[in-house]
């Protein structure tokens, strides 16, 4: 028998031949993956995510959306359907993403339709001051027999004392609209303390001195080491953040913004002035022609009427660039004449009892994002009082972890609270803030090293560590917290 010897270089040659078809066996094209194991990888996030929306709609809900004036696209139709089936089955809070045009404010209305039916009677919307009456419109123009309340006017106060009475349930849906400006306005705050003359025993003599004191209790006030103040510095130290005594009593009160012996036509003036493309000479010529009672009306109840504003000759007096101009300062700016100051949340949060409203709308949701704003906060008293919470947006991160934290802790509380993510023992959210974004976002840590010369026996040197910040949000947390709760809707889907 004969045998066939290779030389050491042939064999080499194939075990290498050998090895890089080892490695191209062990490298599979991403198509081809999906290909060969998409159907098992579908079923397995289907075992451990199970949706909450199957497709199999309710037909008792059809007919509640065949009967409104205006009738959701299918693709609407579904988000509807889905939204409903979380906030009645699943959970307290829910989100519908979509797209530009895709007809948001619309699905809210179909929701909050159907939620009123299922037991969660009166909506309140809160939206940028510039859509209040478009909401009233198109709830008008949607819902048949629907009711609606601005909440945005000179009256609201007057509106939300009318609510406190109102505790029979409603027949037909009912809305609330209020402008996120007016949500968060109120008064500003001032410190507050009385004086009180004493003399304390110093090391070496004594001094007598004015001092700052509790009106209630006569405690004095102190610094973090236990000196007490005077008024000067009381002013000072309490200006800075709201303290109250060991008593209870509250060292700060309310200061109503003073508008002082103005006349109704300098505070319109000045008003038009807060406006873009608006001057001292179009603002006189304003006034003249229209008068400060109506123009007044416009700025604080209907932006919209103010925008579109027509001369006799039914002409429109702003152009097109100006309108837009005005339309985008206009959904941050609120404007009031002569209104009580009392914050139209502050009342919800102390008059209206939990549960009066059944759900709560937030449109342009991602807008409270940031935890110290004063409109994320009043949105997250409005939540407490709402039995279920619906955010409307088109955008809902802004690329950092931390934003989608504070919306969802408005949004579901207990849901965050059982992952660990809550308040620290002082009432901080700092702690819980940078674990979440250890968790599922992005912390950089920047090293640096600091060479400080050579000291008589040994080298100097300086080590610090600083945490930032990076986009970012990972795939663990999307599937915690985004997809059981987020309806998803773009343009080309409506058809």
């Amino acid at each position: 028998m004969e045998t066939l010897q290779l030389s050491q270089e042939s064999a080499d040659v194939a075990g290498s031949d050998d090895a890089a078809t080892d490695d191209d066996t062990s490298v599979i094209a991403l198509p081809e993956f999906i290909a060969n194991f998409g159907a098992g990888l579908l079923e397995a996030v289907r075992e451990q995510n199970p949706s909450v929306y199957d497709g199999q709609r309710d037909a008792r809900w059809d007919a509640l959306l065949d009967n409104l004036s205006r009738k959701p696209f299918p693709a609407q139709r579904e988000v509807i359907h889905a939204i409903t089936t979380l906030l009645t089955q699943h959970a307290p809070g829910g989100i519908i993403n979509a797209e530009m045009g895709t007809g948001k404010t619309l699905m809210g209305i179909g929701v909050a339709v159907l939620l009123h039916h299922c037991g969660f009677p009166r909506t309140l919307v809160i939206a940028p001051p510039h859509l209040v009456y478009k909401w009233r419109r198109e709830i008008k123009t949607t819902v048949p027999g629907a009711r609606v309340w601005i909440l945005n006017g000179p009256d609201t106060l007057r509106k939300l004392l009318q609510l406190r009475s109102m505790r029979t349930r409603p027949a037909v849906p009912e809305f609330f609209i209020l402008g996120r400006v007016r949500m968060r306005m109120g008064f500003d705050w001032k410190p507050a303390f009385a004086r009180r003359v004493a003399t304390l025993d110093m090391e070496t003599d004594a001094i007598t001195r004015v001092f700052a004191c509790c009106p209630s209790c006569g405690e004095f006030v102190c610094d973090e080491d236990g000196n007490p103040f005077t008024p000067t510095q009381a002013r000072s130290a309490l200006n800075e953040k709201r303290r109250a005594c060991s008593c209870g009593e509250r060292l700060w009160t309310l200061a109503p913004r003073a508008q002082g012996t103005r006349s109704m036509r300098e505070l319109v003036k000045s008003a038009l002035l807060q406006m873009p493309t608006v001057g001292e000479k179009t603002a006189d010529r304003l006034l003249s022609r229209f008068g400060e009672s109506l123009l007044a009306d416009m700025l604080q109840d209907n932006l919209y009427e103010f925008i579109n504003l027509m001369d006799d000759r039914g002409e429109l007096v702003f152009s097109d660039r100006q309108a837009k101009r005005m339309e985008r300062a206009l959904a941050h700016t609120e404007i009031s004449f002569g209104q009580g100051g009392y914050q139209a949340s502050e009342f919800v949060k102390r008059y209206l009892p939990q549960g009066y409203f059944g759900l709560l709308i937030a449109d342009e949701g991602h807008e409270y994002k940031n935890e110290n704003s004063a409109q994320g906060q009043a949105m997250g008293v409005l939540a407490r009082k709402a039995s279920r919470t619906l955010l409307l947006t088109g955008t809902l991160m802004g690329g950092y972890a931390d934003d989608l934290y504070h919306l969802l802790y408005r949004l579901n509380p207990s849901m965050l609270i059982e992952d660990g993510f809550n308040y620290g023992p002082k009432g901080s959210m700092g702690s819980a803030t940078m674990a979440f974004m250890r968790e599922h976002g992005v912390l950089i840590d920047i090293h640096k090293q600091t060479d400080e010369g050579s000291h008589r026996t040994a080298r100097g040197e300086k080590r610090t560590v600083s945490t930032v910040k990076g986009p970012g949000f990972g795939p663990k947390g999307i599937m915690r917290y985004v997809v059981p709760y987020t309806a998803f809707l773009k343009l080309s889907q409506i058809g």
